[in-house]
């Protein structure tokens, strides 16, 4: 499990920088005027292919640390929901990034569907960008420096 929670830790500064990435390509290009390319196909997937991981990983990471103990530990959701660590490390922090997941998920499916460049960058700049402002608002910034 440690282990786990390592390569969790770690591989979330990659999903950053892909994202990061990804969200400004989208704006670059969209705001210029840009043609859509095959390099910007890769980017948007991979920024995709990393967050679903980063999922995975997080999913598994849930199930094994027991949360569910410690709700019982604790006293229940209601004692979970009134301290601040508690509630965002089994709360906010999963259901954030698992919306962040998604609205990456729904940019880049909705933007292989449009034909022309313009609309492209449109979806992947919203999507991409939202994405990008849930992660950096629920990564846990006291454990990353």
């Amino acid at each position: 499990m440690e282990i786990l929670q390592f390569i969790h830790s770690y591989w979330a500064y990659l999903v950053l920088v892909v994202l990061i990435l990804a969200t400004l390509n989208a704006l670059f290009k969209f705001f210029g005027n840009k043609e859509f390319e095959a390099r910007d196909f890769r980017i948007s997937l991979f920024a995709l292919i990393t967050m679903h991981i980063q999922l995975l990983i997080g999913i598994i990471l849930y199930f094994t640390k027991d949360y569910f103990s410690v709700i019982d530990e604790v006293g229940g959701m209601g004692e979970v929901m009134k301290n601040a660590d508690l509630r965002n490390l089994i709360v906010e922090h999963p259901t954030t990034m698992i919306i962040a997941v998604a609205l990456v998920t729904i940019g880049y499916s909705k933007h292989k569907k449009k034909l022309v460049s313009k609309p492209k960058f449109k979806l992947l700049s919203i999507f991409y960008t939202l994405a990008l402002i849930l992660v950096l608002a629920k990564i846990p910034w006291n454990l990353w420096f």
